[in-house]
């Protein structure tokens, strides 16, 4: 006889770019115990949005707005290095600390409202993937991220 104990089970996260018409751009799925942020550079590394003639698919998208799980110093660094402007919320955290610091805490980092609203468009993204059951069951036999399987639209 076996005695079963219920732990919540293994979940699994979407890690997911999209466009503004709510297109997913590029998909990683990976356990669900496993931290935003450790995600975002495989992200945008992934993303090829295919020209309309001839020539390689871009690889840099105009701009990222993400929540605050992506506020620190390396998706912050990464952004800066490849020439992509950004609007991710500063946490309270973070903002607290700079400003006990004073002068020497450095000035706040840049922050747009208006393309921060555009947010949504992922949520919506997912959402679409979900009721449209594109996203197939993904069952986790390693702790390696797979694929999706995604369905012709």
């Amino acid at each position: 006889m076996r005695a079963w104990v219920a732990r919540g089970g293994f979940t699994t996260k979407l890690h997911l770019s999209a466009d503004g018409r709510c297109r997913p751009l590029s998909l990683i799925v990976t356990p669900g115990q496993r931290a935003d942020c450790t995600q975002f550079e495989p992200v945008l590394e992934e993303i090829r949005v295919p020209r309309t003639g001839p020539g390689r698919p871009r690889k840099k998208p105009d701009s990222v707005a993400a929540h605050k799980a992506y506020s620190n110093g390396p998706c912050r660094g990464y952004l800066r290095r490849r020439g992509i402007r950004h609007s991710i919320p500063e946490k309270t955290d973070s903002q607290a600390s700079r400003q006990r610091k004073g002068s020497r805490g450095g000035r706040p980092p840049g922050f747009d409202e208006e393309r921060y609203k555009k947010r949504n468009t992922v949520e919506r993204a997912i959402n679409r993937l979900k009721v449209r059951h594109e996203v197939a069951h993904v069952k986790w036999e390693s702790h390696e991220g797979r694929r999706p399987v995604l369905t012709p639209d």
